[in-house]
């Protein structure tokens, strides 16, 4: 049963819900950015007044509701359950951002601590960054002075590791000392997070929520824009240092993770002891999504010089404007110029026409790519084939119609064939059940591509001996990414 209070609440989210003209999928997904806990369908009851909702989700709720209208114009405002911070100036979000804007005119990549910190100051917060690490295992806090220094969060069972793993705002409430943990992200690539240290009672400030969400989205630009004219940043996410052969691969890799309106694509490489050949690369427009996986071999002195020049052929090819054929014909050519008939790369070439779903695929003696229909492994793809490219051949385009939400996996053989202490092989059969359960359990692409590398380090026995490397892609149709 309401109070008069909640049904007043109710009715005033409800209106405002619907003069926010969004549709409900959007506005639930704003509602979960800002922190709320409750689901699609529980929201949508409570919109319809078959369900209460506690205080806080309801502000959440509210708030995301509010936030639309403030883009469209200042209508009528859903009210919150208890006061929360207002525009005023000197808590207004505009000079925290414009501060940090200003600060980093010409900053080292060093500042960017002191700078975040310096954000929460008109907010009356204290702001930290925390970068993971590139395996993704451990969250390193960025000092603004030398007494900053930490031990690393792991990803896995702390509330800032939550935070990274879910890109959900985590609030910790204790006293004096208490913190919303909040995703840092570039776009939807997964970089860290932000520790937002606060008194307890803001950490049901809806405000506050959105504020810090700004703040984050800002600093997770700038990491990735300093990180390309500095080594700090990139430092502080080594867990161990790269050889050559490394940091060739790593220097080549596009985003780890990137989005459109309608599809979403993932990437991880965890190199071998001596490095492979591994590499991944896409290209995403409006209209089209192109994705390819290279695993090179046979060059003296190394595979990724192999892997490096398929890389480049492949883009070059791309942004001519060649189809599949010619990508692949390009390729050949590269490596038989570089290397004459010592080289060759696996690889898989794909296209997805965003529009329509229409793959189209090449396979130059590659593992075979996985289909996943929501819940279910489908099909293995083994058609398209054609000789490794570096051993000319023209091979033939296959095609594949998918439905939304269905997933693609492009892997290397270096996935399935790591081997356990016994001898034997993580597999496809059992990459096609961690896919099923991945898909059941509602993980997006980047935590899906996460736990599944951690979960082929964690079967094999020893080092590796070959890279592990995987892409994996989903096609939505519809308007927004869960990313």
């Amino acid at each position: 049963m309401r109070s008069p209070y909640e049904d007043a609440q109710w009715q005033a989210i409800a209106r405002a819900a619907k003069q926010a003209d969004l549709p409900l999928e959007e506005l639930w997904m704003r509602y979960l950015t800002l922190g709320g806990n409750t689901g699609f369908l529980e929201v949508e009851a409570y919109l319809n007044g078959m369900l209460a909702l506690p205080d806080l989700d309801a502000d959440v709720l509210a708030h995301a509701a509010n936030e639309r209208l403030d883009e469209v114009a200042r209508l009528h405002h859903a009210p919150y359950s208890r006061p929360v911070r207002g525009p005023g100036p000197a808590r207004h979000p505009t000079s925290a951002l414009v501060g940090l804007l200003r600060g980093a005119e010409s900053a080292p990549a060093e500042r960017l601590a002191a700078l975040a910190e310096a954000a929460g100051q008109p907010l009356q917060v204290r702001i930290a960054v925390h970068l993971v690490d590139y395996e993704q295992r451990a969250l390193h806090r960025l000092p603004a002075r030398a007494s900053d220094e930490s031990s690393p969060l792991p990803v896995e069972h702390t509330p800032a590791g939550e935070a990274f793993r879910t890109v959900r705002v985590q609030a910790v409430a204790d006293g004096a000392d208490s913190r919303l943990w909040v995703p840092l992200v570039d776009g939807v690539e997964r970089l860290g997070v932000l520790e937002v240290g606060c008194a307890e009672g803001a950490l049901e400030d809806p405000d506050l929520r959105a504020h810090c969400r700004w703040i984050s989205a800002l600093l997770g630009h700038l990491v990735t824009i300093l990180s390309q004219y500095g080594d700090a940043l990139q430092t502080r996410r080594l867990s161990k240092a790269r050889t050559a052969a490394e940091e060739l691969v790593w220097s080549l890799l596009p985003p780890l993770t990137a989005a459109t309106d309608s599809f979403v694509v993932s990437g991880l490489v965890e190199p071998a002891e001596a490095a492979g050949g591994d590499l991944f690369d896409y290209a995403l427009s409006e209209n089209t999504a192109h994705l390819a996986v290279f695993d090179a071999a046979g060059a003296d002195p190394g595979s990724e010089l192999v892997a490096a020049t398929a890389v480049a052929a492949y883009r070059a090819a791309r942004r001519a404007g060649h189809d599949l054929v010619g990508q692949a014909r390009e390729v050949d050519e590269a490596i038989t110029a570089r290397f004459g008939g010592n080289a060759y790369a696996t690889a898989v070439l794909t296209e997805v026409d965003l529009a329509t779903g229409r793959l189209r695929y090449l396979n130059a003696g590659h593992p075979h790519p996985l289909l996943l229909r929501p819940g279910r492994v489908v099909t293995s793809l083994g058609d398209g084939g054609r000789p490794p490219l570096g051993r000319a051949g023209g091979g033939r385009v296959a095609a594949e119609s998918l439905n939304p939400d269905d997933c693609l996996v492009l892997y290397t053989d270096g996935l399935v064939g790591a081997r356990d202490a016994a001898g034997r092989e993580f597999g496809v059969a059992r990459l096609a059940d961690f896919l099923r359960h991945a898909a059941s359990a509602g993980y997006p692409p980047p935590e899906a591509t996460r736990r599944l590398v951690h979960e082929v380090l964690a079967h094999r026995d020893g080092p590796l001996h070959d890279d592990v490397t995987v892409l994996l892609s989903r096609w939505t149709a519809a308007q927004v990414v869960d990313a």
